[in-house]
C-alpha cells in the first residue's frame, strides 16, 4: 500500500529548503558543469519550481539556502578542498560569478525567503536557519536541490539531529555522478528521511 504522505504536510508547521538550486551552480550560468548536467537529467529546477508553487499556494515558506561563493569573503573556511575550489569541476568546484549566486529563476518568487552561508558543507551549518524555522514553529522541512554529495546529505542529518521531520522528493534532488548519488538516496536517506516525489507532496496538497 502506497504510504500516504499527507498527515506529515501540516498547515503551518512545513517548510520547502532549496538547497543551492543558484544560477551559477546548476542553473544557466553553470553550462558544462557534470552537477548542473546531473540536475538537468534529473529535472531538478523544473520540479523544484512545481514544489515551490504548490508550497506557496499552502502558504508554506520556501526558502533558498545559498553558497556565497565570493572570493575573498570573510570567514570562510579552507580547510578542504571543496571550499578552496582544489576539488574541480567533476566535484562541483566552481569560479565565481556574483549572478552565479542568485537563485535559479525558475525557482524564485517574489516573498520567497534567503538564508545565505558563507562557512559550512550544507545549509544548516553554522548560520540561523534553524533558529528561523524554529521561531516559525517549523517541524517538517522538505529538502531539494544540490548536492547528494555533500549538502543535501549534511542538511538532512543535521535536520534530523534537530528534531526536524524530513521529507525528500527523490526527483527534485541530485548529485554526481548518477552511479554514486542514487545509492546514496536508497542506502543513506531512505533511513533518515521520508522518501517521496514532487507529484505526491502536491497531490497531498490538493
Amino acid at each position: 500500500m502506497p504510504f500516504d504522505i499527507a498527515p506529515l504536510l501540516k498547515p503551518g508547521k512545513v517548510a520547502v529548503l532549496f538547497s543551492e538550486v543558484q544560477r551559477g551552480i546548476i542553473g544557466d550560468l553553470a553550462t558544462g558543469s557534470p552537477l548542473a548536467t546531473g540536475a538537468e537529467e534529473t529535472g531538478v529546477i523544473a520540479n523544484c519550481a512545481k514544489l515551490a508553487k504548490a508550497a506557496r499556494a499552502q502558504g508554506a515558506p520556501v526558502v533558498h539556502c545559498l553558497a556565497d561563493t565570493s572570493p575573498g569573503r570573510w570567514g570562510a573556511g579552507t580547510n578542504c578542498r571543496l571550499y578552496t575550489g582544489g576539488a574541480g569541476p567533476s566535484a562541483g568546484g566552481r569560479t565565481h560569478n556574483p549572478d552565479g549566486d542568485t537563485p535559479c529563476p525558475e525557482v524564485w518568487e517574489d516573498g520567497d525567503l534567503t538564508s545565505v552561508r558563507v562557512h559550512g558543507l550544507h545549509p544548516m551549518a553554522d548560520n540561523q536557519l534553524d533558529r528561523r524555522l524554529r521561531n516559525k514553529g517549523i517541524d517538517t522541512v522538505i529538502v531539494g536541490g544540490v548536492s547528494l554529495n555533500v549538502a543535501i546529505l549534511g542538511m538532512c542529518i543535521e535536520a534530523v539531529n534537530s528534531n526536524y521531520t524530513v521529507i525528500v522528493p527523490r526527483d527534485a534532488v541530485s548529485g554526481f555522478p548518477s552511479e554514486y548519488a542514487q545509492p546514496v538516496i536508497r542506502n543513506t536517506l531512505s533511513f533518515i528521511t521520508t522518501l517521496s516525489t514532487v507529484d505526491d507532496i502536491v497531490n497531498a496538497w490538493a
